[in-house]
């Protein structure tokens, strides 16, 4: 028996993990601008468990520490430019003292996994219970197709496509705007959402891109999309489509936050030795008052 056990939990190094991330997101599906990838430390340590969150800030650093964690894997990169020092003047630069001082390595899934298929958008379409889900250049699957996380079944449901910057799906039944709206925030957790004229015909299909998907608008309208879920978008973005498509816009955090569910499941699969914690510290720098 402890034979098999030792089996079981063979120890994992932390560059199996970030293999098994990048099989999932391939780097080169990231846009040109993102640094995705390895951020901090050493690939040949075994790793003691992950710590899987959003943003990574120095109280991320701590909660792994505490949690015993040596690896954090988050969705968006601490460092999306090189240092030209490493002091304490600024956040990064004490997250990336504070996670070196403490052998904390760090593996942000950024763009990749935005563009990825099963990625970030297709996990708030399955919060959302939405069918027929696929990226929104693609035909639409087949009636029978439903959203499932991962599996491979499911995320080969459409056509194959290299990457997607959104999704589209399908509700389980039309809503009119007003239930649509309090069903986005009720499922993604979002405290509230700002929103165009409401639109005075049921909603049906609904076009998503996690973060900032304000560019994207043009391109959902003339794939026929009624609705667009994004986390954030400007001003003068919302002027000129009333009652051409509902906007509802749930905060940049709150459209990605269940990302840590989508890298667990990932890690679990593909190195089920690791032990994978969701962090609890909350690094929304936007407060609702």
């Amino acid at each position: 028996m402890q034979v098999e056990n030792k089996k079981r939990h063979k120890s994992v190094k932390i560059k199996q993990v970030l293999e098994a991330l990048e099989r999932f997101a391939p780097l080169p599906l990231q846009e040109s601008w993102d640094n995705a990838g390895l951020q901090i430390g050493l690939t040949e340590a075994e790793v003691s468990g992950a710590l899987l969150c959003l943003d990574v800030t120095e109280a991320i650093i701590d909660e792994a520490v505490a949690k015993g964690c040596n690896l954090v894997v988050s969705h968006h990169p601490l460092l999306f430019r090189g240092l030209k020092q490493v002091s304490d003047a600024t956040d990064v630069q004490r997250t990336v003292r504070k996670a070196i001082v403490n052998d904390v390595a760090v593996v942000s899934m950024h763009t990749n996994l935005d563009n990825a298929r099963g990625g970030v958008n297709f996990k708030i379409a399955e919060r959302l219970g939405l069918q027929r889900v696929h990226f929104g250049l693609e035909p639409v699957p087949n009636e029978s197709s439903v959203l499932g996380g991962i599996s491979a079944e499911n995320v080969a449901s459409a056509t194959p496509a290299e990457k997607g910057q959104w999704v589209m799906g399908e509700l389980p039944k039309p809503l009119v705007a007003c239930d649509f709206v309090l069903n986005v925030k009720k499922q993604m957790d979002a405290e509230s959402a700002m929103c165009n004229q409401l639109l005075r015909r049921p909603i049906s299909r609904v076009a998503i891109c996690g973060g900032a998907g304000d560019f994207l608008i043009d391109e959902v309208i003339a794939h026929g999309a009624d609705a667009f879920i994004t986390g954030e978008m400007h001003y003068h973005q919302y002027f000129g489509h009333e009652q051409q498509i509902q906007l509802c816009v749930i905060g940049h955090y709150e459209s990605e936050h269940f990302t840590a569910e989508l890298l667990r499941d990932i890690i679990q699969r593909d190195c089920p030795g690791v032990r994978c914690e969701i962090a609890e510290t909350n690094t929304n720098p936007i407060l609702y008052l």
